[in-house]
């Protein structure tokens, strides 16, 4: 309240200054109605607290109509006394208000109060406004007083008190700072969504900066609500036909259910392989009754094209749903994710990889696998194996069904198990990569890795020994170690025939895998490498090698049929025994992934340049990404899309160019003019083209940089490596080092996995 009677007073003063100033016939007339005024409504003014505009107004068309009449009226003589007596009161309070409040005499400028007083007000209370409401009233005041008083205030005061003012200038100028602030804290809008995330980092769980458990133990407390299980079945409505022999047929609801797997892959070459239909028509029979099995005979007199339209029908309705319909999905989704999506792990909310346990259906498998076509069956709770802490509470299953068993086994990572009908494959639900028990297991692969680094030399001497043992299979091991050191080949587990696809690693590689060449293109000792990888993938690559490798296989070979083993005197226990003599810890995968982070490393010192800008910077970091994909022969099948892709992409730069070519036009246009007319406008007209240029530039470049990349990346698979082989310190060093943003390298889901390494690398950081 008394803020407000300042705040009144010191307007009331401000313009009794304002009058002195100014020479003008009306001024005794002014500072009468001005003193008498002020008199009259000093004591209402200090009872009320607030004006609104609407009173202001009132208030001053009051004093004009007073004006006219005390001006028609009164005399000369009354006139004097009243400014006697003005002065008199004005000399009081200035008095009163230079010894009573210092803090205020700060805060006026150009007299009236400031408003960081308002500014000051919620800080007290505790009170954080929005920023919308905190605009209003203090814009309000400001256009009302500066409406009424005008810079001439600032001259009348410098001419008059110029001395005086000399200390206070300090004051002022002290005060204006705290005027921007505010002003910039009235935008406060986009400032408090920055620095919500800044909370949450800050909330992040640093599990790399507590102490680690002892060896073996992952948890200690261990507490989650299950699975999700996949929807029951709906059968098909009646309009939905299947037909058999060219005749209707009603299938019972398991079959049909059954049948729906194939009609939705209908249009996928899948359907038309032979071992996929013979595998599915094996496991549909099983679900048939007998009256159906003796009725179907034939796949191939199967029609299910009105199934399949009614499953295209169903996926188009889908892309048609309102968005009303989308959001109420997506809330549910939310909801369900909000309930089973995260587990407590030791006092910390942990994020679960995948709750959903996976729906019936066909299974595919990779390549050429002997299995693929047959039935997934559908997952239910008496498969399921719940693993959980003692002392937490153990998630209920679904109604009328019980867990086929419930474990506490703090020495495993997997929360939920089931095993897998076809391949006996055990599956399970685990933690989401970002979080601690997956980082652990990331930093102790790299760190594994690090420590290679160390004794690779000696490990590299060693087999370099080994070519010349006498004994065959300390030879056989030792150039498969080179070539999984050399080329980063996988071990190759043994598998057992018709169990699984026919892919080849280095123990399991065969005489018909490889091709010995004497000479080829001007290099000697060269060995052409041609199987089918892991997931079927095609490795083929000629290699020169040395020569006492070349001569080594030339003896392997001897006396061989095509399909006999090339080492075969060697398997993967052989090998992984001898690497663990060698390190604690190696396998071959450890070599795998020291060499493609060594490889990063390497070529991100070649190819980046420190003049480049941010786009070029990320062009040699995908270069140099794909060098380790090759490395590691991840490869991938051109996208279907991508002739169309590349088209929009160059149709987009060949705008930009004529947009660039447009621009260097009106540039030079420009120059022209400022030559002629040399003044400020056409210099700036010049500054302001040249800009446009660069802006059109620099996106020409982004789009040619994009170009490259597809073009270059097309059939490589640069994601496996950047996030299982790529120590991602290595990454995060080279970002801090040339000041490109983690953003353009890793997405946010990879940020999440790599916390741990952001906050730890700087950008000294080695491999």
């Amino acid at each position: 309240m008394s803020g407000d009677h300042l705040h009144n007073d010191s307007q009331i003063e401000a313009d009794f200054r304002l009058n002195d100033s100014h020479k003008h016939k009306d001024k005794h007339k002014d500072r009468e109605h001005r003193h008498k005024e002020h008199k009259k409504d000093k004591d209402k003014d200090r009872e009320k607290s607030k004006h609104s505009n609407s009173e202001h107004k009132d208030s001053e068309k009051k004093h004009k109509e007073k004006e006219k009449t005390k001006h028609k009226d009164g005399s000369s003589e009354k006139h004097k006394d009243k400014h006697k007596d003005r002065d008199k009161e004005k000399r009081k309070e200035e008095k009163i208000r230079a010894s009573g409040d210092a803090k205020i005499k700060k805060e006026k400028e150009n007299g009236f109060s400031s408003p960081p007083r308002i500014k000051d007000e919620p800080e007290d209370d505790g009170y954080f406004a929005s920023p919308k409401e905190d605009i209003k009233p203090l814009k309000r005041p400001r256009d009302e007083d500066d409406a009424d008083y005008k810079p001439k205030k600032i001259k009348t005061e410098d001419i008059k008190k110029e001395k005086k003012r000399k200390p206070e200038e300090e004051e002022d100028g002290k005060l204006k700072k705290p005027k921007n602030k505010d002003k910039d804290k009235k935008v406060p809008e986009p400032d408090n969504k920055k620095k919500k995330p800044k909370k949450e980092e800050e909330q992040k769980w640093k599990w790399w900066e507590e102490e680690r458990y002892p060896e073996g133990i992952k948890w200690k407390f261990l507490e989650h609500k299950g699975p999700v299980f996949a929807p029951p079945y709906e059968p098909l409505p009646e309009s939905v036909k299947f037909y058999y022999d060219g005749k209707v047929m009603k299938l019972s609801p398991k079959a049909e259910e059954v049948a729906t797997f194939f009609a939705k892959m209908l249009d996928h070459e899948y359907t038309t392989k032979e071992i996929f239909r013979k595998n599915f028509f094996k496991d549909w029979r099983k679900e048939m009754t007998n009256e159906e099995k003796n009725t179907i005979t034939s796949l191939s007199k199967c029609d299910f094209t009105h199934m399949n339209q009614y499953f295209k029908a169903q996926s188009e309705a889908r892309k048609q749903m309102s968005k009303e319909e989308k959001l109420k999905i997506k809330e549910e989704n939310e909801k369900l994710l909000k309930e089973y999506g995260f587990c407590i792990m030791d006092n910390h909310r942990e994020r679960i990889a995948n709750f959903k346990i996976e729906p019936p259906g066909l299974f595919l498998g990779r390549g050429n696998h002997p299995k693929t076509g047959m039935l997934k069956r559908r997952i239910m709770p008496e498969d399921i194996i719940i693993n959980c802490s003692k002392d937490a509470k153990v998630p209920s299953p679904p109604p009328g069904h019980k867990w086929k068993e419930v474990r506490h086994d703090n020495k495993v990572t997997w929360l939920v198990s089931w095993t897998q009908n076809i391949q006996g494959s055990i599956k399970y639900i685990m933690l989401n990569p970002s979080s601690r028990i997956k980082g652990e297991k990331d930093w102790q692969k790299y760190e594994t890795a690090r420590r290679l680094k160390k004794c690779v030399d000696k490990i590299r001497n060693q087999y370099r020994e080994d070519w010349k043992s006498k004994e065959m299979k300390v030879r056989q091991r030792a150039v498969a170690l080179y070539f999984i050191d050399k080329l980063a080949l996988r071990a190759g587990n043994e598998k057992e025939e018709g169990e699984t696809a026919d892919t080849v690693g280095c123990c399991s590689l065969r005489v018909e895998h490889i091709n010995l060449h004497p000479e080829l293109d001007g290099q000697e000792h060269v060995v052409e490498f041609d199987f089918p990888g892991k997931d079927s993938i095609r490795y083929y690559n000629k290699v020169p090698v040395e020569r006492r490798v070349f001569k080594n296989l030339q003896l392997f070979m001897e006396n061989k049929q095509p399909e006999d083993d090339l080492f075969d005197r060697l398997n993967t226990g052989i090998l992984n025994k001898h690497l663990q003599d060698l390190m604690e810890g190696l396998t071959a995968k450890v070599f795998r992934t020291y060499n493609a982070s060594i490889t990063l490393q390497q070529q991100l010192k070649e190819l980046t340049a420190p003049d480049e800008n941010i786009p070029a910077k990320i062009l040699s970091y995908n270069r140099a990404n794909r060098a380790v994909a090759i490395l590691c022969n991840h490869q991938r099948a051109p996208p279907k899309t991508f002739e169309k892709s590349m088209m929009n992409l160059q149709s987009k730069i060949d705008a930009k160019k004529d947009q660039l070519a447009d621009a260097r036009r009106n540039l030079k246009s420009a120059k022209a003019d400022a030559k002629v007319m040399k003044d400020a406008k056409t210099k700036k007209v010049v500054e302001s083209k040249k800009k446009a240029v660069q802006r059109l530039e620099e996106q020409l470049m982004k789009l040619e940089v994009q170009a490259t990349e597809r073009e270059e990346n097309k059939q490589i698979a640069l994601g496996t490596s950047k996030l299982n082989y790529l120590d991602p310190r290595i990454t995060v060093a080279w970002c801090k080092k040339w000041g490109v943003p983690i953003e353009k390298i890793y997405n946010k889901t990879q940020r999440e996995k790599f916390a741990w390494a952001m906050d730890m690398a700087n950008e000294d950081f080695e491999f």
